[in-house]
């Protein structure tokens, strides 16, 4: 809206910036912790596909 005067605008940017950066910061440090704590068992493939 270009009524709205600067001050608004800086705010919300400012509000965006700091929601964008919290949630990348919680996305990549809850997948690093979630990688150490858990051991992947790969199991082989019992299911044999004939077509």
């Amino acid at each position: 809206m270009p009524q709205m005067s600067p001050l608004n605008w800086m705010m919300l940017f400012i509000y965006f910036l700091l929601i964008f950066m919290i949630f990348n910061i919680m996305n990549y440090y809850k997948t690093k912790m979630f990688n150490k704590k858990i051991n992947i068992i790969k199991y082989p493939m019992k299911i044999n596909w004939k077509w």
